[in-house]
């Protein structure tokens, strides 16, 4: 008998053994990225993947399965399900430039424009100027539209533009040749990369329609912000009346829906795909509003797929707008940090929304919350012991229901949903300052700072019953309402390539009002107020499509130079622009880039700091890629200079210096936009402890030159590490101000150890 167990268990293992041995390798969805296209022709382009695949999976039916996408407008490459070791092989080919994994990115109004000085009953604005941006089509990549929106009518519009190469995909509640019209004249979805690396979800619990039309919401705040047709009287439980359009309400909409349910998620090889298409179908520029977490990875490794499609549509002339993402404010968080992207930040406007809180003892605090009543009259204030009020249940000698509750927590919707659930009657939430608001109708939701929140707590210790009455919240625009950078905006530096300044620009991303999906919990009457960089990024694209419809031959860069050189450094009415964060303080060009956005000044910056492909490829070689790399990236040989060029001289409209240790010399170069006879003198305003001289002092401009060089020789009496110090570097006419931050960190441990 004990033989006969011993040959079982012997068996057993055997099995076991064998089924380990036969353990079929998971597959995943991996990018195959191979520069620029070798043929014009997408079939033959195609076809060139597929047989790629065929030779490495051993048949034609393999690669056909295998395959999910083939990029072969913009740039050439595919995203395919491959093993780990499948990827490595087809890694190893000479034509192949990487395989990366695919993986995941997150999604990131009334007063906007008039607070940005665009006024459209000003005949000489810029709005008015550039015809409201008529005839410039956006392509936006995220979550779809909803078609309905009333800032989706075309009221007014003339025939598509016949340069237009896309078209209306039909799907689940969206039928392409009714929901499109005159002005959202594309509609495509991309939702293979993310089926293939999730699965089936279950649409129940993860509802969504798979076809352009947006379900998540945010796509359609991101359309009608940046070109939302005009929309009267409009408001936000009765806050923030007013007037509602986008930025440039005159242009072309084309939806590329590449974001996929209620969580934002979106697939880089949706994306990708997505910003193939659009280059393909003819857009004037790119917006999206979404972005990745560090770690980042470098520029052209594929990882970072946003900025490979937006080289290809940079190099093709197509200027890309992008979030700066909200990881805020710590430092080194911001994403889409190539140099050819143009990053937005985000700020409050001069708009909040005063809501007081009158104690039982008569005195009253202002708090901030979107409530649009009725007032809560005097009712009983509660603090229980579990202070974030997450955890209620262990507070059973204090009684929620019918009262507000006092909670000190980071994280308002939880403690709001348990107060909410134990029948409590609203929520005073203290917390760091912030500027997250939760809409409410019926159950106010008010926020203060810890200080207040302590002066609460005070009260409710100081009497046996106390209580406290809710009024409705108030709009208030203008002085003192403060402009800040917002909390959560991601801040710089870069931490792919520091000497790249990142952020590039901010704008209004806080409480914007826009059109919203039916779906959104926030909806009320097709509209919701949301924050995020997500929100500040179709601001800067509409001031972009305004820009590229009054200056149609100006490129990226200069459009991008145009925008930082002229932005304020203060609010509009003069007051400084502070950062808030674990303290406040004055915002720096690690906060906001160049500044606030400034429409009007942008349209006549006087001289631009202007880039082609060349200086990108430049920039490539200074930061270590190899000559192959580029030239597959470029699809034909590139060969870098000798010596290696610093990434110092990429002509940027920023001077960065993360590691100053000896004197440095940088180049710059500047094209005159402006008059043709314009002299120019530089006015330096340099960082503490920092000697900076500009060579030469004047710049002359007539017709027969319209761009000069000037040098920069920086270096430091500092004899310790520092941090950064700020300062500027202007070139002034007397009527254009060209102004560039200058950012310098000294290094002089590393010079130390670099000598002995």
């Amino acid at each position: 008998m004990n033989q006969t167990i011993i040959l079982v268990a012997l068996f057993l293992t055997i099995v076991v053994n064998l089924q380990n041995s036969f353990v079929v390798a998971e597959s995943k969805v991996y990018v195959v990225y191979l520069g620029e296209k070798e043929h014009d022709d997408p079939e033959s382009v195609t076809k060139s993947h597929h047989q790629l695949l065929w030779s490495l999976l051993g048949s034609k039916e393999a690669a056909l399965d295998s395959i999910v996408y083939s990029y072969r407008h913009g740039f050439s490459g595919f995203a395919a399900k491959l093993t780990e070791s499948q990827a490595q092989q087809i890694s190893e080919l000479p034509e192949v430039v990487h395989v990366i994994p695919n993986t995941l990115y997150e999604l990131t109004t009334t007063r906007t424009w008039d607070y940005l000085d665009q006024s459209p009953g000003n005949p000489k604005s810029l709005l008015q100027k550039a015809n409201m941006g008529r005839e410039v089509i956006v392509g936006v990549v995220d979550s779809g539209v909803w078609p309905e929106s009333e800032m989706f009518n075309d009221k007014g519009y003339g025939p598509i533009p016949s340069r237009w190469k896309g078209g209306c995909e039909s799907g689940e509640s969206f039928n392409g040749s009714i929901h499109c019209n005159r002005k959202i004249i594309g509609a495509k979805y991309f939702v293979d990369g993310l089926a293939a690396e999730l699965g089936e979800w279950n649409r129940t619990e993860n509802p969504e329609y798979i076809s352009p039309r947006d379900f998540n919401s945010h796509g359609t705040h991101v359309a009608s912000t940046i070109g939302g047709s005009f929309t009267p009287n409009v408001s936000y439980l009765g806050l923030g009346r007013g007037t509602a359009r986008g930025g440039a309400p005159g242009i072309r909409i084309a939806i590329y829906k590449a974001c996929w349910l209620r969580t934002g998620s979106c697939s880089e090889a949706d994306v990708l795909k997505a910003m193939d298409e659009a280059i393909h179908d003819g857009v004037d520029v790119l917006s999206l509003s979404l972005g990745s977490k560090v770690p980042l990875y470098p520029e052209t490794d594929v990882r970072e797929l946003t900025s490979v499609g937006a080289f290809h549509a940079v190099a093709k002339g197509i200027p890309v707008v992008a979030a700066a993402g909200n990881e805020g404010p710590t430092a080194q968080t911001v994403a889409n940090v190539a140099p050819w992207i143009l990053t937005v930040a985000a700020t409050t406007l001069d708009r909040s929304f005063p809501t007081a809180i009158t104690l039982g003892n008569n005195i009253t605090i202002l708090g901030q919350a979107i409530f649009g009543g009725p007032e809560l009259g005097f009712v009983g204030l509660a603090y229980p012991l579990s202070r974030d009020c997450e955890e209620l249940s262990s507070s059973p000698n204090i009684t929620i229901e019918g009262k507000v509750v006092l909670c000190f927590t980071t994280r308002t919707n939880a403690a709001i949903t348990a107060v909410r659930n134990a029948g409590g009657l609203g929520v005073i939430i203290a917390r760091n300052p912030t500027h997250l608001l939760s809409p409410s109708v019926n159950f106010p939701s008010v926020a203060v700072d810890f200080e207040l929140g302590t002066d609460i707590l005070f009260y409710i210790r100081s009497t046996r019953s106390p209580i406290v009455k809710i009024h409705a919240s108030r709009t208030l625009v203008g002085n003192p309402v403060a402009t800040k950078v917002a909390t959560f905006s991601s801040r710089g530096p870069n931490s792919i390539s520091p000497a790249i300044l990142k952020p590039d620009i901010a704008a209004p991303g806080v409480n914007i009002l826009a059109a919203t999906s039916p779906n959104s919990s926030s909806n009320v009457r097709g509209f919701a107020l949301m924050s995020g960089t997500s929100m500040a990024t179709p601001v800067v694209s509409g001031v972009v499509v305004l820009l590229k419809s009054l200056h149609p031959h100006w490129s990226p860069s200069a459009i991008k130079s145009a925008i930082v050189t002229t932005a304020w450094k203060t609010d509009p009415s003069g007051e400084p622009i502070f950062a808030d964060g674990s303290n406040r303080k004055l915002a720096d060009p690690f906060d906001y880039g160049g500044g606030l956005v400034n429409p009007e000044k942008a349209a006549k910056p006087g001289l631009v700091y202007d880039m082609a492909t060349h200086d990108y490829i430049l920039y490539l070689c200074s930061v270590d890629y190899s000559d192959i790399s580029i030239s597959r990236v470029l699809g034909k040989t590139t060969v870098c200079p000798s010596p290696k060029p610093s990434v110092l001289d990429l002509n940027l409209p920023s001077i960065t210096i993360p590691n100053l240790k000896d004197e440095v010399t940088l180049t710059r170069t500047l094209t005159n936009v402006g008059p043709i006879n314009s002299v120019y003198n530089v006015v330096i305003d340099p960082p503490t402890g920092i000697n900076v001289i500009v060579t030469p002092t004047t710049l002359v401009f007539n017709s027969t030159t319209t761009k000069l060089s000037f040098t920069v020789r920086v270096s430091t009496t500092h004899k310790v590490n520092t941090g950064y110090y700020f300062g500027s570097l202007s070139w002034t006419d007397n009527l254009h101000n060209v102004a560039i931050p200058v950012s310098v960190r000294t290094q002089i441990l590393q010079r130390y150890y670099d000598e002995n």
